[in-house]
């Protein structure tokens, strides 16, 4: 039996938005800009970018290569290579990225750039946001819960900063949030209670509303 899947339909936000999401995600597993700087590699940026579009517009949209050749502006080979790449092979090349050469420092490799964009966008999937775009949303967050009068979240955000999620357990929070009050709570109860991972700090406020939710305390 046959099955006809309809086409589906690029939105440029909603493309920009994802492709983004994947390329900082990919840049987090190579250790972020500082530390392409540090190795000589910032030249890795564009195959990082084009990767990511490939990867996205596959896995997401479900476009053929011969589609995303024409959107990315790149040749039917070189998006089959970015399709067909390794993500345990780019994983372990990431953890052996002083044993690179010189050339392969001085470019990033198809098959390897499609395998860090197929893994970042995976865990992208999964919830694991790029930590540069976490540290972002927690700074942004903060400032929009101190002009709306929401002290407990302020006082949790601010205090998030350099955190590295998912957070596993209540561990990672104990001494962070110690003496924070939430709603008449001490945080240390609080965190105890909730449920893990969390993968963002939008999901720890979620997971502390609802545990308040739960306690009756609105």
């Amino acid at each position: 039996m046959v099955i006809f899947l309809a086409d589906v339909k690029l939105n440029d936000a909603d493309l920009e938005n994802l492709v983004s999401r994947v390329f900082f995600k990919s840049l987090d597993l190579l250790g972020g800009l500082h530390k392409l700087a540090e190795y000589r590699t910032l030249t890795w940026l564009p195959s990082l970018a084009r990767a990511a579009f490939v990867i996205v517009l596959r896995e997401e949209y479900l476009k053929t290569e011969e589609e995303i050749a024409e959107i990315v502006g790149l040749t039917k080979n070189t998006v089959r290579n970015i399709l067909r790449a390794d993500p345990n092979l780019a994983l372990y090349k990431i953890q052996h990225i002083d044993d690179l050469t010189k050339e392969e420092k001085k470019e990033l490799r198809v098959h390897t750039a499609g395998g860090i964009a197929k893994l970042a966008f995976k865990l992208v999937k999964d919830g694991q946001e790029a930590q540069v775009l976490l540290e972002f949303c927690a700074n942004s967050g903060a400032q929009v819960a101190q002009v709306c009068d929401v002290p407990w979240a302020y006082a949790v955000l601010k205090r998030m900063k350099g955190v590295k999620y998912p957070i596993e357990s209540s561990d990672v929070l104990a001494d962070l949030l110690k003496g924070v009050d939430i709603k008449g709570l001490p945080a240390s109860e609080v965190i105890r209670e909730i449920n893990y991972p969390i993968k963002s700090p939008a999901k720890l406020l979620h997971e502390i509303k609802e545990y308040l939710q739960m306690k009756g305390i609105s």
